[in-house]
């Protein structure tokens, strides 16, 4: 039975997995970090890499032992080595480079977008490849033409905020607990969506399949505490406010979202679109999708939720590169950068 071991650290997640090369999953353990950023109301990435550096033994200790799986039987060792928090992703880069020394395994580096579309297809019978890939998460508003697993094109992504970025930053302004983004599309359920006419950035810009959603985030600034500065102590807004300003911002990101990838399909002529990350775990996001792909004869895969946030599970994007002989050596090293060229 052939089976890796991959790690992932390139946020606030510290996890670890043993797969198979069918993609069944014999051990997983994710250690979260939210307890950590709550008071800060976001991810800082100093406090993530010292959180990483306790967790990150024990995590992979538990995930072996869940597998019942000696490193002797481990074919490879994968690790998440772009894009990310650079102090994170060094992290999970060290824990696998010693594993494979000691162990005397190779080393495989993976992109930790590539592997959020890959999670598309886990447990597929057939390839989901080609197609448009759309990563929509809190560090990433993305698009990719995926002609296979790691070969991709950049089609356009975010030029400020990425889509689940500014939906934790709406949150904060509403008072809403950090993770923000699950707590405001919560919020959002008891509001109205066409209560308040939020911009739309970009979507009719026909040039272009960039986003935008600072120009968003800045109106709901303005509709709750006006123009200028002001003191977000002494703003006091009703229950029925709130819930309206979350419906309607959230609804102005999902339009933006649908109506670019749409138009992404159009562009490149492909007929199947996959989303992954985060974001793609809003249940508003994916029922508009759907009906949007199934008006346009488009096949959609979306991550399974459990697979949407950070996870190692989709580190089994290795065994793409294990099959092409893409094996790393020690020189290895991280890559923050997000990819926006043919890779």
């Amino acid at each position: 039975m052939r089976c890796l071991l991959a790690i992932e650290s390139t946020c606030d997640e510290t996890a670890a997995a043993v797969i198979t090369r069918d993609g069944r999953v014999l051990g997983e353990c994710i250690a979260t970090q939210e307890e950590l950023h709550q008071q800060f109301s976001g991810v800082v990435p100093e406090i993530a890499a010292r959180a990483h550096l306790e967790r990150i033994l024990p995590v992979i200790d538990t995930a072996m032992k869940q597998s019942a799986i000696a490193p002797s039987d481990l074919e490879a060792i994968a690790v998440a080595t772009h894009p990310g928090l650079p102090g994170s992703l060094l992290v999970g880069l060290a824990a696998a480079k010693g594993l494979a020394v000691a162990w005397q395994k190779p080393l495989v580096g993976i992109n930790h977008v590539q592997a959020h579309i890959y999670a598309c297809g886990m447990g597929a019978r057939e390839s989901i490849f080609p197609c448009v890939g759309f990563v929509v998460s809190g560090g990433h508003t993305t698009l990719y033409q995926c002609n296979a697993a790691t070969d991709w094109e950049y089609l356009g992504g975010t030029i400020d905020d990425a889509a689940g970025e500014s939906f934790d930053k709406v949150a904060v302004m509403l008072g809403l607990p950090f993770p923000g983004g699950p707590q405001l599309a919560k919020l959002a359920e008891t509001g109205r969506s066409d209560a308040i006419p939020f911009p739309r950035p970009m979507l009719d810009d026909h040039s272009t399949l960039n986003f935008s959603f600072s120009g968003l985030k800045t109106a709901v600034r303005y509709r709750i505490a006006g123009v200028g500065k002001a003191d977000w102590g002494s703003i006091t807004l009703s229950s029925d406010e709130r819930s309206d300003i979350a419906a309607s911002f959230q609804q102005a990101v999902i339009d933006c979202l649908v109506g670019k990838s749409i138009r992404a399909l159009k562009q490149t002529g492909l007929k199947r679109l996959c989303v992954g990350g985060g974001v793609a775990a809003n249940q508003l996001f994916r029922v508009q999708l759907q009906n949007a792909c199934d008006r346009s004869g488009i096949e959609l895969k979306i991550a399974p939720r459990e697979l949407c946030t950070d996870n190692a599970v989709m580190g089994a994007l290795a065994w793409e590169r294990i099959d092409l002989g893409e094996l790393d050596d020690l020189s290895l090293d991280v890559k923050p950068g997000l990819l926006r060229q043919k890779h």
